[in-house]
């Protein structure tokens, strides 16, 4: 198959952009791959919290560290100096090479499983600031309850495995092997309920019983997929919870600093175009409505709800 250069025009995709401002206290903010901040004015969760996004060159070549100047600058940019928790979705670098940083900056317990707790230990987080996850187990953050149910990482996964020892920063890009990769279900007491998938990848049946309103899909390499593939991937997820809005997520170019415009992951590592026309086929047999989310700009998909 001959591949197309350049990559997907996000300007085709402009009118998607439309998740409604949060004019309340309950609002998510989109902070680049599949990094979400959810707050509802007194408690903060966020997602993986990767703001380093070191280029291809430093990824291929070079040894990879956390960037304490880029770190500080995304989270003074989204006001936060405190969170419960960060919860990577996964352990590769682009999900977790920041997590253990955020975490003990903001006063955070960073959560997760084993390979997650190699992370925060390579960085020197305390051991009650690591929390080990027992699968499909409920864990609460304020008004917030988080329940972790394993799934898998898209294919291919480039570093597989887990992490089973301390990763202390600068290492080679494979000292971030997957680890436990996580659908996140989260519930609010004040209603509102989620589908945080990071990665396009699935554990069949492991969602099945499990409800949430609104889903935001990870879609990175889903592009390069079979067809089937995706339809299995959105029966799986969006189906199996029953979500009525899907906001899509890991779609842009990591190795691009977030103080820059997003852009989408070229055609050599995936297909955006081919992710949204499948994903808008599938949607539209169901009653569902396809987003993408507004990089720091917190939002309220909930309200996008029928």
């Amino acid at each position: 198959m001959r591949l197309k250069p350049g990559r997907p025009d996000l300007g085709r995709y402009a009118d998607r952009f439309d998740v409604p401002l949060a004019d309340g206290s309950w609002g998510v903010t989109f902070l680049g791959v599949a990094s979400l901040l959810l707050d509802d004015g007194e408690t903060r969760v966020l997602t993986d919290g990767f703001f380093s996004r070191p280029s291809l060159a430093r990824v291929l070549l070079g040894r990879i560290a956390p960037d304490p100047a880029r770190i500080d600058a995304a989270l003074a940019r989204v006001g936060v100096d405190r969170l419960a928790a960060v919860v990577p979705v996964h352990t590769h670098y682009d999900h977790a090479l920041d997590s253990a940083v955020v975490a003990d900056r903001t006063g955070a317990v960073l959560v997760g499983g084993q390979s997650t707790a190699y992370v925060g230990r390579g960085h020197g987080l305390p051991a009650d600031r690591i929390r080990v996850v027992t699968p499909g187990e409920p864990l609460a953050f304020g008004a917030f309850t988080l329940t972790l149910v394993e799934s898998h990482h898209c294919p291919p996964d480039r570093y597989p495995g887990e992490i089973t020892a301390p990763v202390v920063p600068p290492v080679r890009v494979g000292a971030y092997r997957c680890g436990e990769a996580w659908s996140i279900l989260v519930e609010h007491a004040g209603g509102a309920t989620a589908l945080l998938q990071g990665s396009a990848g699935y554990v069949a049946g492991s969602l099945a019983g499990r409800r949430a309103d609104v889903a935001y899909l990870g879609v990175g390499q889903l592009g390069v997929q079979s067809e089937d593939y995706l339809r299995t991937y959105w029966a799986e997820t969006v189906e199996a919870v029953g979500a009525k809005v899907v906001v899509l997520t890991h779609w842009d170019d990591f190795f691009r600093p977030l103080d820059r415009p997003l852009r989408a992951l070229p055609y050599l590592g995936d297909d955006l175009d081919v992710t949204v026309r499948v994903l808008d086929e599938l949607a539209a047999a169901s009653g569902v409505s396809v987003h993408l989310p507004t990089v720091w700009r917190r939002e309220d998909p909930w309200r996008l709800l029928p």
